[in-house]
């Protein structure tokens, strides 16, 4: 029989001392109560009532399914534990980095994100999705705690996510959050980072063929990104559109020499590695930045670099064509960079035996070699036909599916700000099918929240219940950002379509991908949350989920509405619709009317619960700011 590592955390709870005499301890309502404010509790007699409860469930003893099933039915709840989880539990303006007089933190720990699952499962998730869990590099860290996917060892978990009063790792309590999942009937993704590494990988020692090395001198000290000129760009789209992928235009000789050859010896000083190339000219490891579009302006990646996958000398570079773009040259085996190959497939085998997650999302997947993901695939399925694996790519298409992911990422948080756009891509999927899942949602940690925008609040959130209910009617995951709920607004990254403002606004000291950060879980920005909301929606599009789930070609449709601003979408299958209403004018009511072939009738919307009328073949509606509306059509 399995041991039960949540017992071994009530154990290590039980054996505290009594912390009644220290600083007080507080804990949002809306975890535990639907409520907004806090309560002070006893942090030992808090954290053991409710893996109690837990462990006492009505799940207790059942296992996780292995039907296929549960992924196409997954509701995402995504956790960026060391945000997600964090609170300024003494009250005194700021989240601190080190522990509290008590001993717990502040920040998210992995013994906050077990007490945050029965919040999460009353929601309507089912499925929770984990940023980067593992150890974070320390040189070049950016902000005060660093980003997660600067992964110095892949195998580790970051130390920080445990609670040092328990004196229990972070590892003991990772397989204590899986166990409890499991317990309440849900399933763990857990985002894995295989495309790059921190620049102080503990790889390097050991293996420096596997990094990109710059000169350490006067030559490389503006090293950056390399520039094509504007009839190279064009080229190089010219044919990356067509796929022609042989002799794509490299950088320049100038900017390929910055870069040395293999054997590199490798010394550490004080943390820090060294290198020392042919004739003892001292190296460095090249730092990351976004390597596509090939003029793409993002801020460099200071903290991480990229992994080397491929061995010929020629491509001893980092740019578009070795590092995503790949250059034909490099589909032959002989190119591959095995053993790193080998290093890396065999990551998730070892935390599905450790840990037993229910599958994995692959950050930059699109910029892994098809021969290495398809290797990833088929290890981590050998003994788990069952796992799910997600890809960071942005179109649901059928070579994605044939490479065995279940769903990728999309593109529906970028077209978001815009109701053409939106109309755009869904008339784009109407044509082509949707071969596999995408995620519902608009906005991720590398986007705009979709309160970002919006100076009066109230708009953000009719915003962010519009997208939801748009998402969750489509053939996709509905997927929530944690803090969503609650109308969070502040950006926890700036990765696409934010401006130079934005990046002035907020440096990685004011980022909480990097620097220690809470939502405003006391007050919920001032606002209704939006959680009785999100789980309305949610009940309606499982009672109609064999509807919602389908991709084929023509299901999706957009009606013809009088009012530009109210946008309408039709799922139809097998002569059954459901339609979705909603007004994008988040800040004024609209109205408008509907043609259907029936002369009149009633139909009742299904969020509020109330009957409309069909006369003369017109259904009139009036829509409040952001309102949405749904309604079942039955075969005629």
């Amino acid at each position: 029989m399995q041991k039960s590592h949540l017992n071994l955390i009530l154990q290590a709870l039980d054996s505290l001392e009594d912390f009644s005499n220290t600083t007080p301890y507080r804990v949002p309502r809306i975890w535990n109560e639907h409520e907004t404010g806090f309560i002070e509790v006893k942090p030992k007699d808090y954290f053991t009532s409710i893996i109690r409860n837990i462990i006492d469930s009505k799940s207790l003893h059942q296992t996780v399914p292995e039907k296929n099933d549960w992924k196409e039915k997954a509701v995402v709840y995504n956790l960026f534990v060391r945000l997600t989880c964090a609170f300024d539990h003494d009250g005194n303006g700021s989240i601190g980095t080190e522990p509290l007089e008590n001993g717990f933190r502040e920040t998210g720990t992995l013994l906050k994100a077990i007490a945050m699952l029965p919040y999460i499962k009353n929601l309507g998730a089912n499925t929770l999705y984990l940023l980067p869990l593992t150890e974070i590099g320390t040189q070049s860290r950016k902000g005060s705690l660093g980003s997660p996917y600067a992964v110095k060892n892949p195998r580790k978990l970051d130390p920080m996510l445990g609670e040092p009063v328990l004196g229990i790792s972070a590892e003991m309590l990772f397989k204590g959050f899986v166990e409890a999942a499991h317990l309440l009937g849900m399933h763990v993704i857990l985002e894995f980072v295989f495309r790059t590494a921190s620049i102080d990988s503990s790889w390097i020692k050991d293996h420096p063929e596997w990094f990109y090395w710059l000169r350490d001198d006067e030559t490389t000290r503006n090293y950056g990104p390399p520039h094509f000129d504007q009839e190279t760009l064009g080229r190089i789209y010219e044919l990356v559109d067509r796929h022609e992928m042989l002799d794509l235009p490299a950088p320049a000789e100038k900017y390929r020499k910055q870069f040395v050859s293999q054997p590199v010896i490798v010394s550490e000083q004080n943390g820090t590695f060294h290198g020392n190339a042919l004739e003892g000219k001292p190296c460095r490891i090249a730092s990351a930045f976004s390597d596509w579009p090939p003029d793409d302006r993002q801020p460099a990646w200071t903290d991480v670099t990229y992994l080397k996958m491929h061995t010929p000398e020629r491509f001893n570079y980092i740019a578009y064509n070795t590092i995503r773009m790949y250059d034909a040259a490099l589909d032959d085996p002989a190119t591959f960079n095995r053993e790193l190959w080998d290093k890396i497939s065999g990551i998730i085998p070892s935390f599905q035996q450790e840990y037993q997650i229910d599958g994995a999302m692959i950050d930059m997947g699109h910029a892994l070699p098809s021969p290495l993901k398809n290797t990833i695939v088929g290890k981590a399925r050998e003994n788990h036909p069952g796992f799910a694996f997600w890809d960071e790519n942005f179109d649901p298409t059928p070579s994605i599916r044939d490479e065995g992911f279940d769903a990728v990422f999309g593109s529906l948080p970028f077209v978001v700000n815009d109701i053409i756009y939106i109309r755009g891509l869904l008339n784009f999927l109407n044509k082509t099918g949707v071969a596999l899942p995408f995620f519902g949602t608009g906005e991720n940690h590398n986007t705009p929240r979709l309160c970002f925008r919006y100076p009066r609040q109230e708009a953000g959130r009719n915003f962010a219940a519009f997208i939801f209910t748009l998402g969750a009617i489509l053939p996709a995951i509905p997927f929530l950002h944690s803090g969503m709920e609650i109308c969070e607004w502040h950006p926890v990254n700036l990765g696409l379509n934010f401006t130079e403002e934005d990046r002035e606004n907020y440096p990685s000291e004011k980022l909480p991908l990097f620097s220690a950060f809470s939502y405003d879980w006391e007050y919920s920005n001032g606002l209704i949350p939006l959680n009785r909301y999100i789980k309305k929606v949610l009940e309606i599009r499982e009672n109609y989920f064999n509807l919602v789930k389908c991709g084929e070609k023509g299901s999706i449709s957009i009606p013809y509405v009088s009012d530009p601003e109210l946008f309408a979408v039709m799922r139809t299958v097998n002569g059954e619709s459901l339609l979705f209403i909603g007004n994008s004018n988040l800040h004024e009511e609209r109205n408008g009317f509907l043609e259907f072939s029936m002369k009149q009738g009633t139909m009742v919307e299904l969020i509020e619960n109330r009957s409309c009328r069909v006369e003369e073949h017109r259904l009139e509606i009036s829509c409040r700011p952001g309102q949405c509306m749904l309604f079942y059509l039955p075969p005629v």
